[in-house]
């Protein structure tokens, strides 16, 4: 499900929205869409979008233009993975299977645990092709694995599939590619367009680039690729 809120800050946006959703920051992704800062004739506002796969208290449900609707799963539904161990068990046996089929084997295992993430590792000799272009191939394998998690009624957890540290080094040259395209703009007094990006990296580039106080950012597009545009502030 997707909703939109917008907020002062960053902050007040991903509070407004857990408190109307009624769940808490962690069961959900947050996409920077859009963020202006105050000037003399303008207040400064966020705007974010909030993916979830948590169910919504019906109290809290009262977003039908912004909110793809999805079928409500039962109680028992959401009580069927067993135990941690199980449920691990069954996502690491799942990427394992998923990849051998492919043709490119490996082996999966617990990179990390959290309240409500699990990150799997997977090592192989095929993990420059399973991580694929800017991570595309490992961003549709993660997506794969948390519909599976789905379907073992863990719509609370969320999966991370990494290989090869490769998550981590992303980051790190995405932070180094806002800052290097944020002195661009200031110097020509434009704008730039970036490659389409996944909602977690377009987030890192409006994060990186939220404190400079003479550069803005929004993302454009449709579709889970957008593209975020670095611009001088009062260029548009």
């Amino acid at each position: 499900m997707i909703y939109e809120f917008e907020g002062r800050t960053e902050k007040e946006a991903i509070d407004k929205a857990a408190a109307e959703l009624g769940i808490e920051k962690d069961q959900f992704d947050v996409e920077i869409l859009e963020t202006q800062r105050s000037g003399l004739f303008k207040k400064g506002f966020v705007k974010i979008q909030v993916h979830t796969e948590a169910s919504i208290p019906q109290k809290s449900r009262n977003f039908p233009d912004k909110e793809k609707q999805r079928p409500a799963r039962s109680a028992e539904k959401r009580t069927m993975a067993g135990s941690a161990d199980d449920f691990e068990a069954a996502m690491t046996g799942f990427v394992e299977t998923l990849i051998d089929r492919m043709g490119y084997p490996g082996n999966v295992s617990v990179l990390y645990r959290e309240e409500s993430k699990l990150g799997l590792k997977i090592e192989s000799e095929h993990s420059s092709i399973l991580i694929g272009k800017k991570g595309k191939n490992l961003d549709a394998l993660q997506l794969l694995a948390n519909i599976y998690a789905g379907r073992q009624g863990r719509e609370d957890m969320r999966i991370i599939l990494d290989s090869e540290n490769y998550r981590l080094r992303r980051e790190e040259s995405l932070v180094r590619l806002a800052y290097t395209v944020a002195d661009k703009v200031r110097e020509n007094r434009n704008s730039i367009l970036l490659e389409p990006m996944n909602p977690f990296d377009r987030r890192l580039i409006h994060t990186t680039l939220n404190d400079i106080s003479d550069v803005e950012t929004k993302s454009e597009g449709e579709g889970l690729y957008k593209q975020v545009r670095v611009y001088y502030r009062g260029y548009r």
